[in-house]
């Protein structure tokens, strides 16, 4: 068997059906360098996507790799179980110093999710330590991903992901999204009403303030098309939280680390998080990372008690990885040496202008997003705002679309896990070249299937 054929018959992908492709036609991507990859042909690709929201400082880079080769020969594993190690201490140091306001615990983890499961756990634990034990529900929003753990699944806002594995966990409330474009509330007026911050307190309210733990909110929200925050609704939101005595969590697993500009998205945003979750970005990929930001003053109970009732309740193998936590650091040189928020900040508005000019071809609907993080509603019907049916979504996103893009050198995700969406995140050294190399690609590529699209409805 040819490697190709090896993949089919043995490795199990990631959300991808067994039979996604003909015998032979795994796709197999071999190696990196800056904003492209290449496949085992070695063709290149423009790396849209940053691996998934996650190769920061582009692919390739020989100090990151150097990292682990320094470290692992150093001391390539040891638990922070009782011990400490200097990688873990660097990087906790560092992350504290970036962080907003008083976020000056770190708790590592292996990955995102991970890090959402021990923010569930640490936030019922806390309210436990205040002795408030039923301070168990959490909240999120609708659509929303937050990882595929129980826990953190059952914050997640996908019925079509959930389902397998229902019953999940109990007391997890969904709120609305500020999704302006779709908005009953809003989308013909000329500014957001806010309904969809006061959702949440309309929720807290029928659950109990008495119930509810925490909210997770990402600063932009990925699954259906990066929604951005209205003005006034983060301010709103942090309000609320404040008058119910809710925590807020910010889960940054994609935002933090220049994605939009800023260390943490939040920063960008002007919000005060009690906790930050984070991962991908940290390492730019190079190695499995993420962790929990915890405030100074959720960190007291665990300090006042004695023996066990002070200790957080949570570890994990891998957590805080010597080897991953070296190549954070090193990850992080990179970011500040080279002003990689800077350097987004800079070049975000030419990014926007140039896939905003998409808006003139039949399929798009809306473009929104900020910083290296964009995303385009698909549309049928322009006029009316129109949806996909599952079946045209299908035939449109993967048939067509995806193997299309990718034949035309472009890694992207086209997503229909809410309506019909094309969303882009390149590395954060991506500039002018990368953009108009997407904008061109796409164009088109969303051409061609508006032609396609037309002439199947009208046969």
């Amino acid at each position: 068997m040819n490697l190709s054929e090896k993949a089919q018959r043995h490795l199990w992908m990631h959300f991808t059906p067994l039979d996604a492709f003909p015998t032979g036609k795994t796709p197999i991507i071999h190696s990196g360098n800056g904003c492209y990859v290449f496949d085992v042909n070695g063709k290149r690709y423009l790396d849209g996507l940053s691996g998934l929201f996650t190769v920061q400082i582009g692919h390739g880079r020989a100090e990151l790799a150097e990292a682990a080769r320094t470290q692992a020969a150093t001391l390539a594993y040891f638990p922070v179980w009782g011990f400490a190690h200097e990688p873990a201490i660097r990087l906790a140091t560092r992350l504290a110093d970036h962080a907003p306001g008083d976020l000056n615990r770190v708790f590592f983890t292996p990955t995102g999710g991970e890090a959402v499961e021990t923010a569930i756990k640490f936030a019922r634990q806390y309210w436990k330590l205040r002795g408030q034990h039923g301070k168990t529900k959490v909240m999120s929003r609708h659509l929303a991903y937050h990882g595929s753990s129980i826990g953190a699944l059952s914050l997640t806002g996908l019925p079509a992901i959930k389902s397998p594995f229902e019953p999940l966990m109990p007391g997890a409330i969904k709120v609305q999204t500020p999704y302006r474009y779709r908005c009953v509330d809003c989308m013909s007026l000329d500014a957001c009403t806010l309904r969809c911050a006061d959702d949440i307190a309309l929720r807290i309210e029928m659950e109990g303030p008495d119930s509810v733990a925490a909210i997770f909110m990402e600063p932009v929200q990925n699954v259906g098309g990066a929604f951005t925050p209205p003005e006034g609704y983060w301010q709103r939101v942090r309000a609320i939280c404040d008058e119910y005595n809710v925590l807020l969590v910010s889960d940054e697993v994609i935002a933090a680390f220049g994605r939009f500009g800023h260390m943490f998205g939040s920063l960008r945003y002007g919000y005060q998080p009690d906790i930050i979750t984070f991962a991908k970005g940290v390492t730019s990929g190079y190695s499995p990372l993420g962790g929990v930001l915890i405030s100074d003053r959720l960190a007291e109970p665990f300090l006042a008690g004695n023996g066990d009732t002070a200790t957080f309740l949570q570890g994990q193998t891998f957590g805080a990885h010597p080897v991953s936590c070296a190549v954070a650091n090193a990850n992080l040189d990179v970011i500040e040496h080279e002003d990689l928020c800077g350097h987004v900040l800079a070049n975000e508005g030419c990014f926007k202008q140039l896939i905003d000019g998409l808006r003139n071809l039949p399929l798009v609907g809306d473009v929104r997003g900020e910083g290296f993080f964009l995303a385009i509603e698909l549309v049928p019907d322009k006029s009316s705002r129109g949806v996909f049916t599952p079946v045209q979504s299908n035939r449109l996103l993967r048939d067509y679309l995806s193997p299309r893009l990718y034949d035309a050198g472009l890694i992207c995700r086209a997503d229909d896990r809410g309506e019909a969406v094309i969303t882009l995140a390149p590395p954060l050294i991506a500039g002018e070249e990368e953009f108009v190399f997407i904008e061109s690609v796409l164009r088109r590529v969303l051409t061609d299937a508006s032609s396609e699209f037309a002439s199947r409805t009208s046969a």
